[in-house]
């Protein structure tokens, strides 16, 4: 998981650091919105967490990219003294998640965060298998739940069979078994409904969602689309989760293990 941090303060970034250690998320601390917002184009972003007391013309130019990339919440950060409440409704007006209280809220930071991140609420939507796929044998719904927690980024089979305790030969065969659609198929499934959710982001066109989404290029991408959906990458920004997997149903779930 990744966080972004805009934090000019550095009494700030010491707090972010303590509540996002490096064994439970990527902490990415920037001091500007420019540097803020290059960060969307280099890796997916599952949260924003930005220090709004003491803010400045730069810090509402960073808070701007709410509205550019929605699919990160965004997190105020501020005292949330009296003196705090213009700073707080200029959030609110960005379309933040919340505001935190700095010093109230320190030790419940990542807690919060985590459970509105990107990858969180992707894992919550994509929970169940869809019917359509006819994934009902326990191992099939195991994988299923171990490849929508990558939330769209590049994931292994073989990386998936070690997690389960099989071989990637034996897992590839037992999750396809019974008609049931191809792994490889699936996971392509899964990253194109993550696409399809970062095209949705004002701030990304189809070649930013590659990058973030770690596609070898524009062209991979537009060749995974075209296979698992028959579409164009240009439509992602258009397509649902439903209509990603009844187009995915529709015969193209199988592929060579």
């Amino acid at each position: 998981m990744s966080i972004a941090a805009y934090a000019p303060r550095e009494a700030t970034r010491a707090i972010f650091r303590h509540a996002f250690p490096r064994r439970r998320a990527r902490l990415i601390l920037t001091r500007s919105a420019t540097e803020l917002e290059s960060i969307f184009k280099r890796e997916l972003i599952d949260a924003v967490v930005l220090d709004a007391g003491h803010a400045g013309d730069d810090t509402w130019r960073a808070a701007a990219l709410a509205r550019e990339f929605p699919s990160a919440p965004f997190f105020g950060f501020a005292p949330c003294r009296g003196a705090d409440a213009p700073a707080i409704a200029r959030c609110a007006a960005c379309g933040f998640a919340d505001v935190l209280a700095e010093s109230v809220d320190d030790g419940v930071v990542r807690e919060l965060v985590f459970h509105e991140s990107f990858t969180a609420r992707f894992s919550r939507a994509m929970a169940a298998p869809p019917p359509s796929l006819g994934l009902d044998a326990p191992l099939q719904v195991d994988t299923w739940h171990a490849v929508v927690a990558h939330a769209g980024r590049t994931v292994r089979t073989d990386a998936l069979a070690r997690a389960l305790g099989l071989t990637r030969e034996h897992l590839s065969r037992r999750f396809a078994s019974g008609g049931a659609p191809n792994l490889k198929r699936v996971v392509d499934l899964v990253r194109l409904i993550a696409a399809a959710e970062l095209a949705k982001n004002p701030g990304y066109d189809v070649s930013d969602v590659a990058a973030v989404l770690e596609f070898a290029s524009p062209s991979h991408l537009a060749t995974t689309t075209q296979r698992v959906a028959g579409a164009k990458p240009a439509s992602l920004a258009r397509l649902r989760a439903v209509d990603l997997i009844r187009r995915f149903a529709d015969g193209r779930g199988r592929s060579r293990s």
